[in-house]
């Protein structure tokens, strides 16, 4: 993160997240991300709903969905949805080809359902988040807890040091009543190798890679925005 200060990492977020807002027309059906990015994006929609824009919204987690109908947004259950119009979401990590890792808030499960269902997924985030390589943050996977020692012992196999995530002293519970193992594979080369290397393993819910999945990056760096397409 070098020395930015939060200050300035917010001003980036927030400038960020009302470019992504622009991409929202009425009648949009819009997946809401987890995050402190995805806050500023909910609130400017709130603003936006209260100006008249008719939305409705899936959200990606109990507190994201806490906090739009906190604003007004009319939420929608995802497992009725067919698609989705338009997703606003950050990132933990970004490359220049538009892999990800997602889900240091342990929301990624949802997520990615919300970013598979998208026409248009877009990704807000500061310049902190753009990496060469990911895999300096890292990837978190949620694992049905039946499975946990087998899915621990599997992301071994593969080469990530793994651990299981706690808050405090308890296990970190996903709003799914899963567990999260956080795995350090050290920088990835093949993120799509590996993409596909833990999505053959039984289960495992989920996990942080997100490739392919992305329309647009929305990156704002100082006073300018930077889009990745």
């Amino acid at each position: 993160m070098g020395n930015m200060n939060k200050n300035q990492q917010d001003t980036e977020k927030r400038a960020a997240a009302l470019e992504a807002v622009k991409f929202v027309k009425d009648g949009d059906v819009v997946g809401l991300g987890t995050g402190s990015t995805a806050t500023f994006a909910i609130k400017e929609l709130g603003q936006k709903v209260t100006e008249g824009l008719k939305i409705t919204a899936a959200a990606s987690s109990v507190k994201t969905e806490e906090l739009a109908r906190s604003f007004g947004i009319q939420i929608v259950d995802i497992q009725n949805l067919g698609f989705i119009d338009v997703s606003i979401d950050g990132a933990d990590e970004f490359t220049q080809t538009l892999d990800l890792i997602k889900g240091g808030g342990g929301a990624l499960f949802r997520e990615k359902i919300i970013a598979s269902l998208s026409k248009n997924s877009i990704i807000i985030t500061d310049a902190s988040k753009k990496v060469e390589k990911l895999g300096a943050f890292t990837v978190p996977i949620e694992v049905i807890p039946l499975a946990f020692q087998y899915v621990f012992d599997q992301v071994t196999k593969l080469g990530g040091k793994s651990k299981l995530r706690k808050k405090d002293v308890e296990t970190f519970i996903t709003d799914n009543g899963n567990y999260i193992i956080d795995a350090d594979f050290g920088l990835i080369d093949a993120p799509q190798e590996l993409a596909r290397s833990l999505n053959q393993i039984d289960g495992l819910l989920a996990h942080g890679l997100f490739i392919g999945l992305t329309s647009k990056v929305i990156m704002s760096s100082g006073n300018e925005i930077l889009v990745f397409e």
